[in-house]
């Protein structure tokens, strides 16, 4: 007897075939079964999705249906849980269900052939795993299977040598303990609103022990917004819950591991190996048979947004996931976006999450750092730092403390350009500059990547005095050398430097940083105290814990004060405090910590906020303007993009589509408004341009896009279409 499945294989994005294909099959498989099956000629990865079909009631001949490749039996079923969160995020993000779980599951699972596969799990099924040691009671809680560990991450433990127990304690502040026993007490979804410093970490450790103490066999996902953060968080984690639970326990999840790395952290969290996962956005959608704690730190980051394919929100996934799988859900964070804020407004307002709060930082003396706004109109014409900050570093230096100078712009200089002609150094592939780096005397476009080398003459008129206009973190740094030039730090060797050593500068950015193991090289000669100024992107403005700083300066504040974009305040109220949090993380020369902003617009209300590291007052006033003109979270907005090689196409696409729409029952309850370009409207020489939908309703908004998808795709085929490249949707996006 034969059986008709239902399986779901990696369809183009833009395929009418939304759905599972019909495979034949010698066994009824469970849903959720891996397998391999031809498709053209190819054999690809494929889910069993639901329970066989009647023939006859999906009036299919099974004599011209293709059967399976082979049955992936070492794995088993991926779970009901899993399918539903995937079927969910097809649905609202409007991508088909195979494209987002195929992209779900690792690379390697996808591309090795069930030969292969198999060496594979055979392979991890003989890894050693942790023996069973003696019992530990962690903060009152009894934990089986674990092994006695002391004197490591703030740990102490004691032996009790009549029962073989190890009691197990942490110190923690008065607010953390009020945060953790209200995790504890109530349901949640909780937004832990702690400030910099506050000690949210140890509250994700303490929730993730007690869990794992209480259950023997329950998962922790724990998600961070960038590649770069989850080095420091796994060894916190790893010093945490190594010796409790054998190396094993923890694993990582993101896409700068090798595609065996990331086979194997997979393998492990599907088999429940791994009891805690550490992950960026996609580590959301990890199969974990046995979770029970989803933790999101840094929740306000746009990291956790897609910008390609299912264009999804890991956050707002997770908070899904956590009510699917019945599982607690903690974001965090010191500069909580605004969506989450309104949401954990009291339940009498109707609010939706539990908000848990931690104001003061870690340690009986510790403090926030003062801010001070350096009035850039009165200082020196053209100056780049201000004499009264550059005092303050020469300072700190003397001192032998750390500073950190944050630019949110790498490269040595945004443009080259030519006095004489105005010739600027345009990428003939984008609508944007190439931003030349002096290390490597390039122009290179940080949009399609073009680039070549730095002319010795212009271009356009031979004239050879072609100069850089404005700075990056590469000529920032080269700059603070010149001016602190003669400024010594504490003597390490007299003999050598009788009158002191040199300052010690350093950059950390993406150019800096690209090669392995470059970043964990830099960061462990900040914490050693090796270096003495740290110049960098906002990759060093958030999450890292740097005990040595106490100075940190923000040299172009004003950046998006005036954008047209109505997230520009947030992203730089949240960017700046949290570039401000790096300063005196150190309870001892907290007291001395400082902010310094030099802007133009020193009476701004974002920076009188900012001054008082008050959130709070800062997110009502954005959430007061955005109710008044009927913005995110008080309405709901979708982006349809289209990409053609000219203007003219792409937004031909997206009128055509808006005037499709007019039929549709439910237009009446979604503005579409009309298409223009994107603000960098040619990349890699494809114009891109868009169309705003939006409706005071999410079921409005959702009903509309499912009822226009026929729209689009027939639009597609039409005159209108004709020379479109692609076309996306983007629910509830970030950049507009």
């Amino acid at each position: 007897m034969s059986y008709l499945l239902p399986i779901l294989v990696h369809i183009p994005a833009h395929s009418q075939v939304a759905g599972p294909l019909i495979y034949q099959s010698e066994s009824a498989l469970p849903p959720g079964t891996l397998v391999r099956v031809p498709l053209g000629q190819r054999e690809l990865l494929g889910v069993v999705w639901d329970t066989p079909v009647d023939p006859v009631v999906a009036s299919l001949d099974p004599g011209k249906l293709r059967p399976l490749a082979a049955i992936l039996d070492g794995i088993a079923p991926l779970a009901s849980c899993w399918r539903q969160l995937v079927t969910f995020t097809a649905d609202y993000y409007q991508r088909s269900l195979g494209e987002v779980a195929l992209a779900a599951l690792p690379p390697q699972l996808r591309d090795l052939s069930s030969v292969q596969l198999a060496r594979r799990l055979k392979r991890h099924a003989t890894t050693p795993r942790h023996e069973s040691p003696p019992t530990v009671i962690a903060n009152g809680v009894k934990q089986s299977g674990s092994r006695p560990v002391s004197g490591i991450g703030g740990i102490e433990a004691t032996r009790n040598d009549e029962t073989g127990t190890f009691v197990i304690s942490h110190s923690l502040s008065t607010e953390q303990v009020a945060v953790t026993a209200r995790f504890d007490q109530e349901a949640g979804p909780f937004l832990l609103f702690g400030a910099t410093g506050s000690g949210k970490t140890e509250v994700y450790l303490q929730c993730v022990e007690r869990l794992l103490a209480s259950n023997a066999s329950a998962q922790s996902l724990v998600m961070v917004p960038e590649i770069n953060l989850t080095p420091q968080l796994e060894a916190r984690f790893r010093q945490r819950f190594d010796a409790l639970y054998g190396a094993h326990a923890v694993v990582s999840m993101h896409s700068g591991m090798t595609p065996a790395q990331r086979l194997q952290s997979w393998l492990a969290a599907d088999s429940g190996a791994a009891r805690i996962v550490l992950g960026t956005r996609m580590a959301v959608f990890a199969s974990m048979p046995q979770l029970k704690l989803i933790i999101v730190d840094e929740e306000h980051d746009p990291s956790y947004k897609s910008q390609e394919g299912a264009r999804y929100s890991a956050r707002d996934l997770a908070v899904y996931r956590g009510r699917l799988e019945n599982a607690k859900v903690l974001l965090g964070s010191a500069t909580p976006s605004l969506e989450s804020w309104h949401h954990s407004r009291p339940l009498s307002e109707g609010g939706r999450y539990v908000r848990l709060e931690m104001p003061s930082r870690i340690g009986s003396n510790a403090s926030l750092p003062l801010v001070r706004r350096v009035d850039m109109n009165h200082q020196p014409k053209h100056c780049v730092i201000a004499p009264p900050l550059l005092e303050a570093i020469a300072q700190r230096v003397a001192r032998g403390e750390q500073s950190l100078v944050f630019l949110n712009r790498r490269g040595y200089a945004p443009v080259l350009r030519c006095a004489d002609c105005g010739w600027k150094s345009e990428c003939p592939h984008c609508s944007a500059y190439r931003v030349f780096h002096k290390i490597d005397r390039t122009l290179r476009c940080h949009h399609c990547g073009y680039a070549e080398r730095v002319p010795r003459t212009c271009p356009a008129c031979g004239n050879p005095d072609i100069a850089p206009m404005g700075r990056g973190t590469e000529r920032l740094e080269e700059h603070l050398a010149e001016l602190l030039a003669a400024v010594r730090r504490p003597n390490s060797d007299p003999e050598l430097w009788p009158e002191g050593e040199p300052v010690r500068i350093a950059r950390i950015d993406a150019d800096s940083t690209k090669l392995k193991g470059a970043l964990e090289a830099q960061l462990a000669r900040v914490h050693s105290g090796e270096i003495d100024v740290l110049v960098g992107t906002q990759m060093i403005a958030k999450g890292h814990d740097f005990r040595r700083i106490t100075l940190v300066a923000a040299i172009d504040a004003d950046s998006a004060l005036f954008s047209s974009d109505f997230r520009a305040p947030e992203r730089l109220f949240g960017l700046l405090l949290q570039a401000t949090g790096r300063a005196g993380r150190d309870a001892d020369s907290s007291t001395g910590s400082e902010m310094w902003l030099q802007t133009f617009h020193p009476q701004h209300p974002l920076f009188e906020a900012l001054k008082r590291h008050d959130y709070s007052s800062f997110a009502a006033q954005q959430l007061k303007e955005r109710e008044q003109a009927a913005m995110p979270p008080f309405s709901f907005q979708a982006l349809l993009r289209a990409e053609a090689r000219t203007q003219e196409v792409a937004q031909g696409f997206l009128t055509a589509a808006s005037a499709g729409a007019a039929e549709l029952p439910q237009s009446q309850q979604v503005t579409r408004y009309p298409a223009v370009p994107l603000s960098i409207q040619r990349v890699a020489n494809v114009e891109r341009a868009q169309m705003l939908i939006e409706s005071p309703s999410r079921a409005a908004l959702q009903r509309f896009l499912h009822a226009w998808q026929a729209v689009l795709h027939h639009t597609r085929q039409q005159p209108d279409g004709k020379g479109l490249i692609r076309w996306a949707l983007d629910v509830d996006p970030l950049t507009i």
